[in-house]
């Protein structure tokens, strides 16, 4: 067994069941193994002579605050190896001109050292969860299991490969599932409907239900997705999914972006046990339109934060996604009032934990929850004067404010230093694949965006 005790810190709380935050100041945070033990005032414990060499390891956070740490429910992580180049262009010729040729250059060695890179770049902004959606997720795993990071892993697949493909991330799943001393799950992961057949779709469903996991798939990403499954089908992106089994999976489905929902969408989303990925800066830069989130929460639908990749958002910081989805639904609503503070920080911890499948197990710094705890260092000028904490939260926060990051009850970036991973190194590794990742391959592996 292993113990750490968090010194003095102050915690910010969210209720389980309504969105209420507070902060508790001066306490001391117990962490056994790998679960939070217990919290209780610094003052207390000082009296009763905590005895410092009854844990492995201290951290002195005074002044600092402690969060849960945040979790980024849908990404391309290794997708930051072609960071800026496909600036400016639709969301047509993104896909067409530009992602699909780049990733016709892609090996399975890129996805390693651009997973580290990505993984790197989430610790130092208090990320300490991921649900990723690539391909050559063994070396995504590898990574993972190195980083010390917490990864809901996806082998993304479409329909051209066939059954072939079924049973490669099949067995993918069979490899990683509770990989690396549990902090690995994977589930399936087909594209989109405009990429895989229904009978694709129906045979995910099925390989899901025998492998009792769940499902990270794209949906309605766009309203002009929606219209065209309309004109050629007569019914929703969504409404495929129903019809193809892909909602009927064990664990929930997760659905990234869902910016073209209907109303009757909604309806049969609520009765499913699905989450939704919300990811506001690539919708901005794309010029997706926006994700009905407030809709969503109010037909009990749980909305989780997500980056997606960072060749449509450029950075992998979720406090940027974290505003903008407040400042975005209070635009689409006319009012300044919706989106309050303390829905926003819901989002981003305990909901965004649902989203993912593990609401009984992070999301909050609560005694049994597992510890996976940021600290974050308020004394930034742009945090000052600090009348209100959680506001600064919301609107304030940049990466380096992020001081110290726990996983699974260990110390991996500790006074904004990596503990499990050399950064120069993996730049450099990214870096000498530059040039030959910048060129773009045409119709080599998959096919043309056309919804």
């Amino acid at each position: 067994m292993t113990t750490l005790l968090i010194q003095n810190c102050n915690i910010l709380q969210i209720a389980p069941d309504a969105p209420q935050a507070n902060i508790l100041h001066g306490y001391d945070i117990f962490v056994r193994d790998n679960r939070i033990e217990a919290l209780r005032p610094n003052a207390a414990d000082e009296a009763a002579g905590i005895n410092p060499d009854d844990f492995d390891d201290i951290i002195d956070a005074h002044g600092m605050l402690a969060m849960p740490g945040l979790i980024n429910t849908h990404a391309h992580v290794p997708m930051v190896i072609f960071r800026g180049l496909a600036e400016d262009v639709s969301i047509e010729r993104w896909f067409n001109d530009y992602m699909w040729p780049l990733e016709n250059n892609l090996q399975a060695e890129d996805v390693y050292w651009g997973m580290m890179l990505g993984l790197a770049e989430m610790i130092e902004a208090g990320v300490t969860s991921v649900a990723d959606h690539y391909f050559y997720m063994d070396q995504a795993a590898q990574a993972v299991q190195v980083a010390g990071t917490r990864a809901l892993l996806g082998w993304a697949i479409f329909g051209s490969g066939g059954q072939a493909a079924i049973d490669q991330t099949a067995d993918f799943i069979q490899r990683w599932q509770n990989g690396a001393d549990g902090r690995i799950r994977a589930w399936m992961a087909p594209h989109a409907p405009y990429t895989c057949d229904d009978d694709f779709l129906r045979a995910s469903a099925k390989k899901a239900r025998e492998l009792g996991v769940g499902i990270h798939i794209h949906v309605s990403e766009t309203m002009g997705q929606t219209r065209a499954s309309l004109d050629k089908r007569g019914i929703t992106p969504i409404q495929v999914l129903e019809q193809t089994g892909i909602f009927d999976a064990n664990s929930a489905s997760l659905l990234a972006h869902v910016c073209g929902a209907l109303p009757e969408d909604i309806d049969i989303l609520a009765k499913y046990p699905v989450g939704i990925a919300h990811a506001p800066k690539t919708y901005l830069k794309l010029a997706m339109g926006f994700a009905p989130v407030t809709e969503f929460r109010a037909a009990g639908i749980p909305v989780g934060l997500a980056t997606d990749g960072a060749v449509s958002n450029n950075t992998m910081n979720l406090w940027e996604p974290l505003r903008l989805m407040a400042m975005t639904q209070k635009e689409r609503a006319g009012t300044p009032e919706v989106m309050t503070i303390p829905e926003a920080l819901y989002i981003a911890t305990r909901e965004s934990a649902r989203v993912i499948g593990m609401g009984d197990q992070l999301g909050a710094i609560e005694p049994g929850y597992l510890a996976d705890i940021i600290l974050l260092d308020l004394h930034g000028a742009h945090h000052q004067p600090l009348h209100s904490i959680t506001a600064s939260l919301v609107y304030n926060m940049q990466p380096n404010d992020v001081h110290t990051v726990i996983v699974d009850g260990r110390v991996i970036y500790r006074a904004r230093q990596h503990l499990t991973l050399d950064l120069t190194e993996v730049a450099q590794q990214v870096s000498a694949s530059m040039t030959r990742l910048s060129q773009r391959v045409p119709n080599k592996r998959i096919q043309v965006y056309n919804p």
